[in-house]
């Protein structure tokens, strides 16, 4: 473990954030299930992390109560979230982790930052190495370079990122967190810093010495 590791762990438990670390992405599914009892509703936000780790599959498996959103649309999409909100565990990565013990997200639809910041009884994220960051402005900075792009190109998405790998904000060396373009298919839309948590221990991140997603 790297002093930088140890810092961020340190003050995400500080920040009443509970903090775990694996060396390998094969160590990840047998602590969730460690913290996950069988039976347990589960439901995710969209995420290349718990897909590189075997998480996905994990909450597929049967083992669990899964809430699938996939393939849905209209009413039963939006019961869907509903039910995720109120869900026993919820899944996601985090956009980037702050060596202050912050998350950092940002969302289009935003069903993934409301269910980190209320409702589910514990949020679980999944994290790898590459998402540390010294600072919220080095995360709102990581998120217009690294993690928008590639994601807009995963969902098929016509926005000026997915064209040129990184958000048009970033030409005139603007920090400004809410900059961007302004396309209807635009990813990010809403903006959540997660610091001091007064439910100590619901959000749970579990540090990968690994590069995961993006």
């Amino acid at each position: 473990m790297t002093e930088t590791i140890r810092k961020t762990m340190d003050n995400l438990e500080k920040n009443g954030i509970k903090a775990f670390f694996v060396e390998t992405k094969e160590e990840v599914v047998p602590l969730v299930k460690t913290l996950v009892p069988q039976g347990s509703s589960v439901s995710n936000g969209g995420s290349v992390s718990l897909a590189e780790t075997g998480v996905s599959a994990l909450l597929e498996s049967g083992i669990y109560d899964f809430i699938d959103r996939r393939g849905l649309e209209g009413e039963e999409l939006r019961n869907s979230y509903i039910r995720a909100f109120g869900c026993d565990a919820y899944f996601c990565s985090s956009n980037a982790v702050t060596e202050n013990g912050e998350l950092y997200n940002v969302d289009g639809n935003s069903n993934r930052v409301a269910c980190i910041v209320f409702g589910p009884r514990q949020v679980i994220m999944v994290v790898g190495v590459n998402k540390i960051v010294p600072d919220v402005d080095a995360a709102i900075k990581r998120v217009k370079e690294c993690a928008a792009p590639p994601n807009t190109v995963r969902l098929n998405l016509k926005t000026p990122c997915a064209a040129t790998g990184e958000c048009i904000s970033l030409k005139d060396d603007s920090s400004l967190m809410c900059d961007g373009c302004k396309s209807p298919q635009r990813i990010c839309c809403n903006y959540v810093v997660t610091a001091q948590q007064r439910h100590k221990g619901r959000i749970k991140v579990i540090i990968v010495n690994r590069e995961l997603g993006y």
